[in-house]
């Protein structure tokens, strides 16, 4: 049985040979990298892109870079870049503060720009910092959190009617790796005139997410994990050209102001998306970021979508070959599956422990999920095997049930 899978994931590479784009990273020998969708791996260009910021353009040129090199463009000029990954045009993308922030900055917008509707729909499993920072907002505009599964989203809308400000969810869901129905969600929420807003943190470089397309209204990511910018990587921000000049934001900071070194006593939102922008961007990341992307140089993100279904279709596969009774949390059905494959194990943690000793790297999330990432970028089919194998190595020899795997580090 191994043997045939390995003439298969010899096959599949060579069908996908044309985007093996793995020389464009940095990886140690021999690890099977399972974890681009918690922190992508680092790109070949990055460390002497940032050895440059810091050298020559800081080191040398001193507060000069902010003109020479054009510091003070970078928040939009890579927000472009990311746009062009995420479908939208030029223009409607800033590379500014954390998903956080931003998430906070659409939901008071979102309240603004529709005034006497009074609920935010989000869901109930989102990455809890989504659900956190989405009750604030609500607490400071007075909208009424409702929480509601992608899934019943449509239906909820419609209910709701002109009540419903703003829709909010994740494009993929942290947790299982389920692609929701940006398009069926975004047409809902338009049929009642209400905004939405999606999170793009574990969709955005892996599939098409194409939100001018679309009409989305608003949307956030992280430039840390698919799109590999480096621990702390800057987020972005997206607000649709035709939001632009009625997105009121609530962080009014220098960098966002119409004329910043006029130094003016009172506040005056730039023009366009640099509205979204606050304080002074940390340039070492941003930069990092910047050239982090230039791994997708060339690359059209549709082409990465089928290596990743691809992928993670042939890892399913392994499972259903090797580890018949193992429960697995992601759709198998492709147009419901990001970049990702999880499974259920009540010894969860430990089986990612013993992975990660065996040189496969992912990751846990409670309560019981294997969290594995699958960036097409630098991954192969003979990796996902191997991935399989070892896997079945751990659970027939119990090696998830030792006591040094047992004990939870801080960042699991």
């Amino acid at each position: 049985m191994s043997s045939v899978l390995t003439a298969r994931a010899r096959d599949l590479d060579a069908d996908h040979a044309g985007t093996d784009l793995r020389s464009r990273f940095v990886l140690p020998e021999g690890v099977v990298y399972l974890d681009g969708n918690s922190l992508g791996a680092l790109p070949t260009g990055v460390a002497d892109a940032v050895a440059d910021v810091v050298h020559r353009q800081w080191g040398e040129r001193l507060i000069a870079s902010w003109n020479e090199a054009d510091w003070w463009g970078a928040p939009t000029r890579v927000g472009d870049r990311v746009g062009a990954l995420v479908g939208a045009a030029p223009g409607q993308v800033v590379c500014t503060d954390s998903t956080t922030v931003n998430l906070f900055k659409v939901v008071v917008a979102a309240a603004r720009m529709r005034p006497g509707r009074r609920v935010v729909l989000t869901d109930p499993a989102s990455f809890p910092t989504d659900l956190y920072v989405t009750a604030a907002a609500a607490r400071d505009t007075g909208l009424v959190v409702e929480h509601v599964s992608p899934a019943d989203a449509p239906a909820r809308i419609a209910e709701l009617g002109d009540d419903l400000a703003l829709a909010s969810y994740s494009s993929v869901d942290y947790r299982t790796g389920e692609l929701w129905d940006l398009p069926a969600v975004t047409r809902a929420a338009h049929a009642v005139g209400a905004l939405v807003c999606w999170d793009l943190c574990h969709s955005a470089g892996v599939l098409p997410v194409d939100l001018d397309a679309h009409e989305v209204d608003l949307a956030v990511g992280c430039g840390y994990k698919y799109l590999n910018g480096g621990p702390g990587a800057p987020a972005y921000l997206y607000v649709a050209q035709r939001h632009q000049n009625a997105f009121d934001q609530p962080l009014s900071g220098w960098n966002g102001h119409a004329t910043p070194f006029a130094m003016a006593p009172e506040f005056a939102p730039a023009a366009g998306i640099a509205r979204g922008r606050v304080g002074t961007p940390p340039l070492l990341s941003m930069l990092a970021l910047e050239a982090a992307l230039a791994a997708y140089d060339d690359v059209d993100v549709a082409d990465l979508r089928a290596r990743s279904l691809s992928l993670t279709g042939y890892f399913l596969e392994c499972l259903d070959t090797l580890l018949p009774d193992l429960e697995v949390a992601t759709p198998r059905d492709d147009a419901r599956r990001g970049s990702q494959v999880s499974i259920r194990h009540e010894g969860a943690y430990g089986v990612v422990q013993a992975l990660i000793a065996r040189g496969v790297v992912g990751d846990f999330r409670e309560a019981d999920i294997v969290r594995l990432g699958f960036s097409p970028m630098y991954l192969t089919h003979a990796d996902v095997l191997r991935a399989a194998e070892e896997l079945v190595a751990v659970l027939d020899g119990g090696e998830h049930e030792r006591p040094e795997f047992a004990e939870r580090a801080q960042v699991t």
